[in-house]
């Protein structure tokens, strides 16, 4: 992992814009129980495609990588810029990646940590492959119902990006990775119309389908049980504990959800990185945008253990343990 970088758009919303409009204090919940204070919305001209541009140029930069340089181009994201065609072939041509394939991933918020584990995979076995750009990329404020609570103050928008870079005679990188998912809570949370089994009409458009929304309500020992487990499993398949990761990026959706898991495995609460405090719940950006944010602050360094745990709609879970 050579280069990082992330980028928020430029409009903050405030909690307290929320005690407006919806007419109660919304404020002082977030602040104590998720500790969210603000996040970012795009404006009506900026769409997901110019999020992970920006990131994708400052991980390039970060990383000392042209254009030309890249050999692919991954995207996760559930908030795509089309149906079809894919996200990562707008952002290949804005910048100018000539030489790169691309292609979209969808495994909802557990998206950056599979798309690390399928970049990796290309890396290791063929050797056309020497660097990928791996974009985790989230507009979500464009499917927000604004009269519902549930959802509304908790979503957000960012784009964080990662430069894997072929290396020989290294130790360093991709350690071990695991994917897992629970299909059976595929209904519970989404955005259930625009594909082809709800397509867009006005029906839908007035019953605000077409907008996220949780359905269920999820077991709130789901996540912390099933983080613990996979992180205790990536750590014995390579001979390390978990007290020798030096730090832990978790989907950010739940601070006390993190707390917990790293109350389960014994580990001091200060080695999860959060950025959920001003920048909301970005679902497939909060994990690279956590980790822009552990190097910008030197936080991790060159040889430091990096878990990542992914965790989204489907349920889909995703992890990865690398040298960094």
């Amino acid at each position: 992992m050579t280069g990082t970088g992330m980028y928020v758009p430029e409009k903050v919303v405030p909690n307290s814009y929320f005690n407006e409009l919806l007419g109660e204090d919304v404020d002082t919940w977030l602040s104590e129980n998720v500790q969210i204070y603000e996040r970012h919305w795009t404006d009506e001209n900026e769409s997901t495609a110019d999020l992970a541009e920006q990131a994708a140029r400052k991980a390039m930069a970060d990383a000392g990588v042209s254009a030309d340089d890249l050999d692919l181009i991954i995207i996760s994201t559930d908030t795509p810029e089309f149906v079809s065609p894919s996200t990562a072939s707008v952002v290949q041509d804005r910048l100018g990646a000539k030489n790169a394939g691309t292609f979209d991933i969808n495994t909802a918020c557990a998206g950056f940590v599979t798309a690390l584990d399928i970049a990796s995979k290309y890396i290791i076995a063929d050797d056309q492959y020497k660097t990928i750009l791996v974009i985790g990329a989230y507009n979500m404020s464009k499917y927000l119902n604004m009269q519902d609570k549930k959802t509304v103050t908790l979503f957000a928008d960012g784009a964080g990006a990662a430069i894997l870079s072929a290396q020989e005679n290294t130790d360093r990188g991709y350690i071990n990775s695991m994917l897992e998912t629970k299909g059976q809570y595929n209904e519970w949370m989404g955005i259930y119309a625009g594909g082809a089994k709800a397509p867009v009409t006005q029906e839908v458009l007035n019953d605000k389908t077409h907008l996220l929304q949780f359905v269920k309500k999820f077991p709130k020992e789901l996540n912390p049980e099933t983080w613990t487990r996979m992180i205790n499993q990536l750590c014995e398949r390579a001979g390390v504990t978990p007290h020798d990761v030096k730090r832990y990026f978790i989907t950010q959706i739940n601070i006390n959800s993190i707390f917990e898991t790293m109350d389960n495995l014994g580990i001091e609460r200060e080695r999860a990185e959060t950025v959920m405090h001003h920048y909301g719940y970005t679902g497939s950006a909060c994990i690279p945008m956590a980790l822009s944010q552990a190097r910008e602050n030197n936080r991790i360094q060159e040889g430091d253990l990096i878990m990542f745990i992914g965790s989204g709609g489907g349920l889909a879970f995703a992890g990865s343990l690398f040298k960094f």
